[in-house]
């Protein structure tokens, strides 16, 4: 029988990804998009078959983490065999904008779905997705049984996010898992992360057509991977026999400087004479060091990263520059704007 997922979050990179990963191998997927008047789905639009084709096995729904009720009825209408939470307010600059916003879909958003699951009356694998945002101010190395100390309102909302799936797992016996995933990125990034900021700019600078990027705190460490890759793992976490936590993360350390460095050498020029400092992107806390130890997850899962941070840095210039020269300009503007507040650092 065909296996049945539903996915939160399914329009979002970490979503797009797990989407096709399943869909490659057999799967009918199921996923949730918030209701919008312009269309949000670019991320998945190669993916869609129309639903009145016999061969379609992608099924959008509309709904939200905020709507417990449509949560219940959504799932007791599907049957999913899986459900991989992703949805959230998943940006940690503008958690300390909007706390009261990620606290309600990134924290008590997750116990909703974990509710719906419950008074459904149904049995799927449940996978959250926790956040290397977890550990915060403890030192690298990072593993499953490093203490936590969050340093944002996102954080702090993964953090009741992944207690609460532990609680609800031994509470109703229920197959349900947290991924701590560090940092994973691909040129599906959105882009107001740190990365695909310096790589969309990389690639208007090298065309002439930007002049400075503006960046904040350029000492933060952190463990890039490549999220196509982290999927595979998300899913291998439901296929083991007992329900377990388990970090993703490539093991490596790279500063945000190095990440600009090997981006803009990339294209032959040199980073300094293009970055500026710019104190709006700082946090109010910060985030000083994030190195995953993903020993568990490649001795028990099988699991492990192949793509490295400075061949993920290419990889997202890359495509960046692909996407200008196919597209024209219609972001370069955007871009150039220093005053562009929604943008951060990490």
């Amino acid at each position: 029988m065909t296996k049945k997922a539903f996915i939160t979050g399914i329009t979002g990179q970490d979503g797009s990804y797990l989407a096709e990963l399943l869909l490659s191998k057999g799967y009918e997927v199921h996923g949730l998009i918030r209701r919008a008047s312009t269309f949000n789905t670019s991320r998945i639009d190669h993916l869609y078959v129309d639903p009145h084709d016999p061969t379609a096995k992608l099924f959008l729904h509309y709904g939200d983490l905020s709507d417990g009720v449509r949560l219940v009825t959504l799932l007791a209408e599907i049957q999913p065999d899986e459900v991989y939470n992703l949805g959230a307010q998943s940006h940690v600059r503008v958690s300390f904008d909007e706390p009261e916003h990620t606290a309600d879909t990134t924290g008590t958003g997750s116990i909703r779905l974990l509710e719906a699951v419950r008074t459904a009356g149904i049995r799927p694998r449940f996978y959250q997705a926790s956040s290397s945002e977890l550990y915060g101010a403890t030192p690298p190395p990072q593993n499953e049984d490093t203490p936590f100390y969050p340093r944002s309102p996102y954080g702090a909302a993964k953090l009741y996010s992944y207690w609460i799936t532990k609680n609800y797992r031994e509470a109703y016996d229920m197959f349900a898992v947290n991924g701590i995933l560090f940092n994973h990125e691909s040129p599906r990034r959105g882009e107001t992360f740190v990365t695909r900021k310096i790589t969309r700019a990389v690639a208007a600078i090298k065309a002439g057509t930007q002049e400075h990027l503006y960046m904040g705190n350029l000492d933060s460490v952190r463990d890039w991977g490549y999220a196509a890759e982290y999927v595979e793992g998300m899913w291998r976490m439901l296929q083991v026999d007992e329900p377990e936590d388990f970090v993703l993360a490539t093991g490596t350390a790279y500063t945000v400087r190095d990440f600009l460095r090997i981006s803009f050498e990339h294209v032959g020029l040199d980073w300094e004479k293009y970055v500026k400092f710019d104190e709006r992107y700082l946090r109010p806390t910060e985030v000083d060091a994030l190195v995953g130890d993903p020993s568990k997850a490649e001795a028990k899962l099988g699991w492990k990263a192949t793509v490295q941070p400075d061949q993920l840095a290419r990889i997202m210039v890359d495509a960046d520059i692909k996407t200008l020269e196919c597209a024209g300009t219609p972001w370069i503007d955007k871009v150039n704007l220093a005053s562009w507040t929604p943008e951060a650092v990490l």
